[in-house]
């Protein structure tokens, strides 16, 4: 006969069920309990952050680089309002978490008890879904719901609120087995029919693309999706969240696309015949203004898991609702083997027309010994990681130019904020990739600004013994929004130069790891090559940059995806 515990033991016994080896987290007097239940197991690792907002971005990467749900806990107020931003990022980007907030008593709630928020309606608009606890009975079945909702379907983060009584009250502990859930039955597989249809149109384009997003990094369907375009012979361009989807290292790879994407990659988008979009939710980053996208005269076949996404921007002919590898699984089925194209000559003219935009060289950069160029120093990173790194990026310019400049043939290696756009997640990102995955290369590209925003967790970092190398491309300013200044906003540069930084060297040095500093082009190879090297400490390398230098090309907010910029000449 089962023994009653408390919630918080409750709640400690079903993550263990779930198979969760990591948890990050902060505790305060709401999650007390649960806290001295986590002290008195031994199934799972407790990783103490320094900001909750940490503790959320580091279970997201965890998420995005294992393919497991993530998993945080906070505690009631500031807690888990310090979260918001954390959810957002993940909810934007669809990576499944697990976060459990604590909560006043509920006899408290309404009642301006302190530290009580409204957690619930403060993340409604940021989660998969959110539950408050009332019953402890209620807690196990909860937490089983909320692991099958937050990986399903499109994955996302839900979140748990738990109040303190709950996690002191008893009751006999039952993990259920399965969910029974009738309002959410998410579709895994894709419609044979339409799967059919889409087949017979792709096989007769004359200008075909594939357009892969982080869907397919979600649903590890790279290998499909490898398979698929090899056999077809066709292009393919990834979104930000799809690189490593499609490896780079193919001549049919055009890079990335969007508003920093490459000319080829743009040109052959807007001008293809049938567009098949694979796990991609054409934002408004990728293709740019919808009205002339919308102009030419294509077919577009949209695979998601999502119906929501479906024609949510762009109206698709043949929408087919399934998981990614499901889908692609069916399609490689009924393709058969072996293959040959209907339209070979079509196929090779095409393929001419995009050598032809290739020529344009468009992420060709001035090479000087007199300045150090950012996209230098990440060719540096690709040669001397062998292309085979954990990359961990913040956001604004360094992310671009890592997305741009860093070949990725794998899934699962680029860690980057997609739809939010958050700033801070560097850091945390790399110390999530690196619980993850002990003993892997783990680099995080960052600058001055981004970094400072949780520049807190080289404490964690230190305490836990992570040892990510943290590639810090310094241009004393903000850079991407400098960059939209001086091309939207007449040179006009409005607070974005970055005032009274600290040495980051000796700031690195104070935290117990090792910093390095870079000013000459000369010496960028051999400080990186020296970096890696030190394999059991952090090493933060203070790369000062070019503070001019701009991400090429770029489509300006509003335009179409290819009236692009090459250079500030284009203006």
């Amino acid at each position: 006969m089962s023994v009653e515990i408390n919630g918080s033991e409750i709640l400690v016994r079903c993550l263990a069920e779930e198979g969760v080896e990591h948890v990050f987290g902060y505790p305060g007097g709401a999650v007390l309990y649960v806290y001295d239940a986590i002290y008195h197991q031994n199934r799972f690792r407790h990783i103490l952050v320094r900001h909750e907002q940490a503790a959320i971005h580091a279970a997201d990467a965890y998420a995005r680089s294992s393919g497991r749900t993530g998993v945080a806990i906070v505690t009631s107020g500031p807690g888990v309002t310090n979260t918001v931003t954390g959810l957002a990022t993940a909810h934007m980007d669809s990576i499944p978490l697990v976060v459990i907030s604590g909560q006043v008593a509920t006899h408290f709630i309404g009642q301006d008890a302190f530290q009580e928020c409204d957690a619930v309606g403060i993340t409604r608009p940021c989660v998969k879904h959110n539950f408050l606890i009332s019953d402890v009975r209620e807690l196990a079945a909860t937490v089983r719901k909320a692991f099958y909702i937050a990986r399903s379907g499109r994955p996302g983060p839900v979140l748990i609120d738990l109040p303190k009584d709950i996690s002191m009250q008893v009751c006999r502990f039952s993990y259920p087995e399965r969910v029974e859930m009738r309002s959410y039955r998410p579709i895994e597989k894709g419609h044979a029919g339409q799967i059919r249809k889409a087949l017979q149109v792709m096989l007769q384009a004359k200008r075909p693309v594939i357009y892969a997003g982080g869907g397919v990094i979600l649903s590890d369907s790279a290998p499909e999706l490898n398979q698929l375009v090899d056999k077809l012979g066709y292009p393919c361009t990834t979104t930000l969240q799809g690189l490593g989807g499609y490896r780079a290292s193919s001549k049919q790879y055009l890079g990335m696309l969007g508003m920093h994407g490459t000319y080829e990659a743009n040109c052959a988008v807007q001008n293809s015949d049938v567009l098949i979009a694979i796990g991609a939710r054409f934002d408004d980053r990728v293709i740019g203004n919808p009205e002339p996208f919308a102009k030419q005269d294509r077919r577009i076949i949209h695979i998601d898991v999502d119906p929501s996404s479906i024609s949510k921007r762009v109206k698709v002919d043949i929408p087919i609702v399934g998981n990614a590898k499901d889908v692609l699984q069916e399609m490689l089925s009924q393709l058969g083997t072996p293959y040959t194209p209907n339209n070979p000559g079509a196929l090779s003219a095409w393929w001419n027309e995009i050598e032809g935009w290739r020529k344009k060289s468009c992420l060709a950069y001035e090479k000087t010994d007199q300045v150090v160029k950012p996209q230098f120093v990440i060719e540096k990173l690709w040669e001397i990681t062998e292309g085979d790194a954990f990359i961990a990026s913040d956001v604004g310019q360094h992310q671009m130019w890592a997305a741009q400049y860093y070949g990725f043939d794998k899934p699962r290696r680029w860690f980057s904020s997609g739809g939010l756009g958050t700033m801070g997640v560097g850091l945390p990102y790399a110390m999530g990739v690196q619980m993850a995955n002990p003993g892997a290369i783990v680099a995080c590209v960052t600058g001055e600004a981004s970094f400072q925003m949780n520049i807190q967790e080289l404490a964690t970092c230190k305490q836990y013994n992570l040892t990510p190398k943290i590639i810090l491309l310094n241009n004393g300013v903000l850079g991407m929004v400098r960059q939209w200044q001086r091309i939207d906003y007449a040179s006009r540069y409005s607070e974005s130069y970055v005032a009274a930084l600290p040495d980051f060297t000796r700031l690195a040095e104070s935290y117990g790891h090792v910093g390095m500093k870079v000013e000459k082009a000369a010496d960028v190879e051999a400080a990186l090559r020296e970096a890696f090297a030190i394999k059991d400490k952090l090493v933060l390398v203070n790369i000062l940059i070019d503070s001019t230098e701009n991400v090429w090309p770029m489509v300006r907010p509003g335009r179409g995806l290819t009236e692009m910029l090459m250079r500030l000449e284009d203006l």
